[in-house]
């Protein structure tokens, strides 16, 4: 017999927050759990145990490896527990094939220390290579593919999705561009260094001083990437992810854009729609930033993600 006891505890509105997050994090768990094992049976045709699942749950998640394994058992025991149900000869019993939004997280004994003082913290492990802080107020993952047309695309491991459209701000670097061609134009109908040519000049160095020099390309290359402004956009999204304690790390993003994280081929995309003949269908943007969201889940792997991907939410930089 093992005796156990219910305590009352305290904490602030933050903490709380952050024990919701973890259950959050740990439905995530429980949700690739079910992903893994489709995977393997179809694979192999065959029941994945306890020692691959362990195995291709490690260093995915930012969470304690004993809260990680707990949920892992706690499927696998679900999962056996309903086979022995259906050979009693309970055929309405299913197999765990629910994804859910919440899990309760566990703490093994390594995985909390119980201070003099009563305080209670709860450990999140190490997460790559260095031993996190506890009870952190976050603990989602969100990839962000930057882009041309859409400034910004994101997909979260909440299933959230945005799009930033910037077609305002490339509107007024093409007008930028129209007024330079207009100078030029009148500048070559002008004596060199007369009065007027100098003035022309003026406007037109005004103009530039406002762009930042470009390499040599074609003509059409350099207006599209002057128009992109790329390094501006990740500077000011890491001022604000820094504001908000949201560290920002960078990925290489290598065939995120062509490849299908259903079946794997991969295709160049034309118009804003990731069509594949396998039958998967995704927003272009959405479906690069979610195949860069698996690169980091799966250790470089592009795969399904074990969640949904709601519809888009779009912003628009005025």
């Amino acid at each position: 017999m093992i005796r156990t006891a219910k305590v009352a505890f305290t904490a602030s509105r933050s903490t709380i927050d952050a024990l919701f997050a973890l259950n959050r994090f740990s439905a995530e768990v429980w949700n690739t759990c079910l992903a893994e094992a489709k995977v393997y049976h179809q694979q192999t045709g065959q029941w994945i145990g306890k020692t691959e699942l362990q195995k291709r749950l490690k260093r995915r998640f930012p969470m304690h490896s004993q809260s990680i394994q707990a949920v892992c058992h706690k499927y696998l025991w679900a999962r056996d527990s309903a086979h022995q149900a259906r050979k009693e000869g309970h055929t309405n019993v299913r197999y765990p094939y629910k994804q859910n939004k919440y899990f309760n997280t566990k703490w093994a004994a390594d995985g909390f220390t119980i201070h003099p003082n009563g305080r209670i913290s709860l450990s999140r492990g190490i997460w790559e290579g260095k031993r996190q802080a506890p009870n952190p107020p976050g603990s989602h993952i969100c990839a962000i593919d930057p882009g041309e047309i859409h400034t910004l695309a994101a997909v979260a491991t909440t299933g959230d999705s945005l799009i930033v459209t910037g077609r305002k701000i490339r509107s007024i670097h093409r007008l930028r561009n129209k007024k330079l061609a207009e100078l030029q134009r009148k500048m070559s109908k002008c004596q060199k260094y007369s009065r007027q040519w100098k003035r022309y000049n003026r406007a037109k160095q005004y103009l530039l001083s406002k762009s930042k020099r470009k390499k040599k390309r074609s003509r059409c290359h350099n207006q599209r990437m002057s128009q992109w402004q790329f390094g501006k956009v990740k500077k000011y999204l890491t001022y604000k992810l820094k504001a908000e304690g949201i560290m920002l790390h960078k990925r290489k993003e290598r065939y995120t854009s062509q490849t299908c994280p259903v079946c794997g081929a991969k295709k160049n995309v034309r118009g804003r729609m990731y069509r594949c003949s396998c039958g998967y269908t995704q927003h272009r943007d959405i479906h690069g930033a979610a195949n860069l969201l698996s690169k980091v889940l799966y250790e470089n792997r592009i795969q399904s993600l074990p969640f949904e991907i709601q519809k888009p939410t779009y912003l628009r930089i005025a």
